[in-house]
């Protein structure tokens, strides 16, 4: 599907909308931290991300709630950063009843298979339980969790741009597969003819 083509179709599903901002990168992705400091040094001693920034309160801007907490950012070499919420309590986020532990994570890249390898061997000298390394063809990645039962993910980038640029020309046409699939599932479904999953 050409972009022209893709610009055409988003234009007629989303006609009376403005035309977007440039969303120029991740900012910060942030979660529930149990404990402020033991959340710091796994990321910045074990994982070498320098804690940049804090935010402490007692009522949250947004909502205007009483809730004392302490928000912390590391930054990652982009400028990005991954935050925390400490809400005093002791208490990590809930994983989600409906979803594998797999499913929801945290993908930060290194550079190199080296890289890879040597920040394994660093989790696992830390104590920390890591699965992988995993070949996804064009990525190689670890997996483990944080303190907070946060799944993180390291992963190297092996495709070219060439590669990447070229997938991302039939990511439209492979979604739609999908999107049909689990429309015949649903269809199935309801006329008592289909498993759980699609």
């Amino acid at each position: 599907m050409t972009s022209s083509l893709q610009s055409s179709i988003a234009a007629l599903l989303t006609p009376d909308l403005p035309t977007p901002a440039a969303i120029q990168q991740l900012h910060h992705y942030a979660y529930r931290a149990r404990d402020a400091e033991e959340t710091r040094h796994f990321y910045e001693d074990i994982l070498g991300l320098p804690l940049y920034h804090v935010i402490q309160s007692d009522f949250v801007p947004s909502t205007g709630e009483y809730c004392p907490y302490t928000h912390f950012f590391f930054r990652l070499r982009d400028s990005s950063f991954i935050a925390f919420f400490d809400l005093g309590d002791d208490e990590a986020a809930l994983p989600s009843s409906n979803t594998p532990l797999w499913v929801n994570h945290i993908a930060f890249r290194v550079d190199s298979m080296d890289d890879l390898v040597a920040m394994k061997a660093r989790l696992e000298a830390a104590g920390v339980e890591v699965l992988g390394i995993t070949d996804h063809h064009i990525i190689k990645s670890i997996y483990f969790f944080d303190p907070n039962g946060v799944r993180l993910e390291l992963t190297v980038q092996l495709a070219d741009e060439s590669e990447m640029h070229r997938d991302s020309k039939t990511a439209h046409a492979r979604l739609a597969e999908w999107t049909a699939r689990k429309q015949r599932w649903r269809r199935d479904r309801a006329e008592g003819r289909a498993a759980d999953k699609p």
